[in-house]
């Protein structure tokens, strides 16, 4: 690896110690051009990294702080423009005039605000730099900034978490709640660990807590405490939420709800009275949250209390209500309105026919009017919840031509994600696809993926390979390649053995089936979905042993065919069949109905183009009283698999 430039390795230890120690007074002295307007104009006309090193060398000795903050953020925009970023940043990074921009930002840092400060250190880190250096002479203000930016760059850096936390230990006291909040959920997402910190941070939180009556607040610090690795709250703690109850919004409520279940997963084994209050203080945030959904008069209001609530944090007793008062204001939804509605209704997991039905009507109907960026928020329920409306084609058709002519400038991930969400519902626009499967996109998108946080930049790469593999199973005909093998072989490399619960089902099947040569378990496909377990039929559905190919209970299954595009019946002896056993959890399955999402449908539908006949057994059914005993589910598993019905579920 090429050795750091030193420079790049000072950078951000010089600039915070210099912000930290110089008087904010000296920006009363500073001299400032009358208007820095035109200066950045002139930055935003720069097309290459040449044009904007040229800039610097010309106005290097005017450029103000702001000036410098956006000269980085022009470079980095440059940069992801690039197909090749690993060698571009080399490029920049080694420039002269990157130094001159180093040594200007050392130079008026003192200056900079938060914001531009994070957008210089973000940058900087961006192009190799392998360290990061700080300051301990960091003021409070600026901790919080970088443990910010951390959160953001997922950067778990030992050294440098245990540098800004040594700052925030000292200023802790002068944080207010939402920063404390912050302060919480960003070391946790860190996996800092350290008794002494928290046991400071709870004492103040509990002290704030003590002494506020702001519903909000109260909503913080709760949220907060509840985070700490030791979440309960006494009883003085437990009163002042009852006494803010009365005052709350829908989003304060399910704050306390998920904090107050927190509470209650850490606490009941050992905490047998104080959970007892915990459950009645659940039941009282039920009852003020049916109160305060009854009360509603307006979709308007209610929307803008939906705005940061999500459906899938929501409480389930709350649930039910929250859709039937949806579904009464339903004639209200329109073209402003829909897309958040739909945003919520997606995050619900919830199956309203009529919410949904409504939103499609309002699709095609007001189309012209809602904006096109908003498409894929609409058609994201549908995707997720697995529905058809009525005029599914009309609504589906009328969305994507709407787009159409946007595809050039749509964000790449939102297009990535708008096209698996048609596929999930087997809609496959040919323009759409076209834009997304071509070497141009495909640059573009690899080039961004590596400026995101690892988790969102796995997330959207593991969307194109559901989408790479949905269209190259079911529509060939657009001879769309196959080019994820290798992704699919490092993500499956964290496939471990079964838990306990898969291995008392594999014996289970081991006894129907006539032995444990005759299923495999944790099989990998062509196109690499995981079967749960897997077992073939002859002609006369008497079951085949897998010989010597058999896997080992626990261990790692084998790629079973040679072939990623290879069909599974062709293996076959004439007549068998090979069937594949899912079992379902409350994920794959809508909160109110036992209906298949969409994932789980899609998962389906490309097994049985496989050659599989595919056996869903939800886990509601397997767990209920019906099947409570051995001898039940041995009866269910071979009606299933012995019988005419083709799916449990």
């Amino acid at each position: 690896m090429k050795k750091t430039p030193v420079f790049l390795e000072s950078l951000v230890t010089n600039m915070l110690r210099l912000r930290a120690i110089c008087p904010f007074s000296w920006r009363v002295f500073q001299f400032r051009p009358i208007s820095c307007e035109p200066l950045i104009i002139q930055m935003n006309k720069c097309t290459d990294e040449e044009q904007m090193f040229g800039f610097i060398e010309r106005n290097k000795a005017i450029l103000s702080e702001k000036q410098v903050g956006c000269a980085f953020d022009m470079l980095w925009k440059l940069q992801k423009q690039k197909t090749s970023l690993l060698k571009n940043a080399e490029y920049v990074r080694d420039h002269p005039q990157f130094l001159t921009l180093h040594n200007l930002a050392t130079n008026k840092f003192k200056l900079m605000n938060d914001d531009t400060l994070v957008n210089v250190l973000y940058v900087t880190q961006q192009l190799k730099s392998t360290m990061l250096l700080m300051s301990e002479d960091l003021t409070g203000e600026q901790a919080l900034a970088v443990l910010g930016a951390m959160g953001d760059m997922e950067s778990r850096n030992s050294c440098l978490i245990k540098r800004v936390t040594s700052v925030l230990h000292k200023h802790l006291d002068g944080y207010k709640p939402l920063e404390l909040l912050k302060i919480t959920q960003e070391l946790t997402f860190l996996h800092f660990q350290r008794k002494e910190f928290f046991a400071k941070l709870r004492e103040l939180l509990l002290s704030y807590l003590k002494n506020s009556f702001i519903p909000t607040e109260v909503s913080v610090l709760v949220r907060a405490i509840s985070l700490l690795p030791s979440p309960h709250l006494d009883e003085v703690g437990i009163s002042r939420i009852e006494a803010v109850l009365p005052q709350c919004d829908l989003n304060n409520l399910s704050s306390f709800a998920t904090s107050v279940l927190r509470w209650i997963q850490h606490d009941h084994m050992y905490l047998d009275n104080m959970t007892a209050k915990q459950l009645k203080l659940l039941q009282k945030l039920d009852h003020y949250g049916r109160q305060r959904l009854q009360h509603s008069n307006s979709l308007d209001l209610l929307r803008k209390e939906l705005k940061s609530l999500k459906g899938n944090t929501f409480p389930e007793s709350l649930l039910e209500e929250m859709i039937a008062t949806l579904q009464h204001f339903m004639d209200d939804i329109n073209y402003i309105n829909v897309g958040e509605i739909a945003s919520f209704i997606s995050s619900t997991d919830y199956l309203s026919t009529l919410l949904l039905d409504r939103i499609a009507s309002v699709a095609v109907q007001q189309i012209e009017k809602i904006h096109p960026f908003t498409i894929p928020a609409i058609i994201r329920p549908f995707s997720v919840l697995n529905y058809d409306p009525p005029q599914r084609d009309e609504f589906l058709g009328t969305c994507v031509q709407h787009l159409n002519s946007y595809l050039g400038i749509l964000d790449p991930f939102i297009l990535v994600f708008l096209g698996f969400s048609l596929a999930t519902l087997e809609y496959f626009p040919e323009d759409l696809l076209k834009a997304i499967f071509n070497i141009k996109f495909l640059a573009r998108l690899d080039s961004q993926l590596e400026i995101l946080s690892p988790s969102r930049s796995a997330r959207v790469q593991f969307h194109l390979m559901e989408l790479n593999r949905s269209v190259c199973l079911e529509c060939p005909e657009f001879q769309i390649p196959w080019f994820h093998d290798r992704f699919c072989q490092q993500y499956n490399k964290g496939i471990g053995g079964m838990d306990g619960t898969q291995q008392q089902i594999f014996k289970m099947l081991a006894e129907v089936l006539g032995g444990i040569n005759c299923v495999k378990a944790s099989v990998l496909t062509p196109y690499y979905h995981k079967v749960d377990f897997e077992c073939i039929l002859d002609k006369r559905k008497k079951p085949l042993p897998y010989g010597s190919h058999n896997i080992a209970l626990g261990q790692l299954p084998e790629m079973p065919w040679e072939s990623n595009i290879e069909i599974v019946g062709s293996r076959l002896p004439p007549g068998a069949e090979r069937i594949a056993l899912e079992f379902l959890d409350s994920k794959a399955l809508c909160r109110n109905i036992p209906h298949m999402k969409g994932k789980s449908a899609m998962k389906k539908r490309h097994l049985e183009i496989l050659g599989y006949r595919v056996i869903q057994i939800s886990q509601f059914e397997w767990n209920s009283m019906a099947l409570s005993t051995k001898d039940a589910r041995m009866d269910y598993l071979r009606e299933c698999i012995f019988g005419e019905v083709k799916s449990c579920l």
